[in-house]
């Protein structure tokens, strides 16, 4: 199952988190504190029943934080990303030295432009989505990647004006994803049961279904009681600091299970 997991790799913001990408200017993150806020999405996840492995914070990249975008975690396997932004694209070569350094073996995309925010691993199909950060030859060389493994891979559109896929969906179950009405209303669910997102919540698609939980960002009071209608278990995890800077939670950490193996 996509939700089910027992390890997550995360990496602390960075004083340089204060120039961080970001596509509207709300105002610079403050260190203290996203440290406070990144401790209790850490408390989430164990809460959920996951143990974490933290790496150490990367001042050069100022998006580190951000892991997700750089590697995708598999029950077969690690593959290293290649990100779209210039500036983060360094942040490959680093997580590559993190899974160096930790044992896992893991394969990398070389060619094209693919952050991890764009990648929606569901039980049926991985869906991409086609972004100012993804394009066309990165998600050909996850596709080919994912075949050898037994995945289908399709390509979608992320909405116009939304940095990530993720930024406006999320799965929830092997039927059932969560997701903003503009998004939904694209079409590329078909065959899902889609609950959308309450209007003016439309940042808390980004949420995380790990195991028994399902993580949502404080602050949309709407959503959390629509998931706990629906018999999900609710827990508020606070990430204003991660918005100021276009991030959610999902974005947070690299999730994975049990059943993951080295490759050779």
């Amino acid at each position: 199952m996509s939700w089910r997991f027992t390890h997550a790799i995360a990496r602390p913001p960075a004083a340089s988190i204060v120039n961080g990408l970001r596509a509207v200017d709300r105002g610079r993150p403050d260190l203290n504190t996203y440290l406070a806020e990144h401790t209790a999405y850490l408390d989430a996840l164990r809460d959920s029943g996951v143990e974490t492995v933290l790496l150490e914070p990367l001042e050069a990249y100022p998006d580190s934080v951000f892991v997700e975008d750089a590697a995708l975690c598999l029950p077969e396997g690690f593959i290293v990303l290649r990100p779209g932004a210039p500036t983060r694209l360094g942040e490959a070569d680093e997580i590559a030295m993190d899974f160096d350094r930790l044992g896992y073996v893991y394969r990398r995309i070389g060619r094209g432009s693919i952050d991890g925010g764009d990648i929606l691993v569901t039980d049926r199909v991985v869906m991409v989505g086609k972004s100012a950060r993804t394009d066309r030859e990165g998600f050909s060389e996850l596709e080919n990647l994912l075949a050898a493994w037994g995945y289908a891979a399709i390509l979608v559109e992320t909405p116009a004006d939304v940095l990530h896929l993720k930024s406006d969906c999320a799965i929830l179950d092997t039927d059932t994803v969560l997701a903003t009405r503009r998004l939904a209303q694209s079409g590329c669910f078909e065959g899902f049961r889609v609950l959308e997102v309450p209007a003016g919540e439309e940042a808390s698609a980004n949420c995380i279904r790990v195991n028994d939980c399902v993580l949502v960002p404080d602050g949309y009071p709407a959503t959390a009681d629509l998931l706990d209608s629906e018999g999900y278990r609710v827990i508020a995890v606070p990430a204003g600091q991660a918005a100021l800077l276009d991030g959610g939670l999902s974005c947070q950490s690299l999730r994975f299970g049990p059943a993951w193996r080295d490759l050779a």
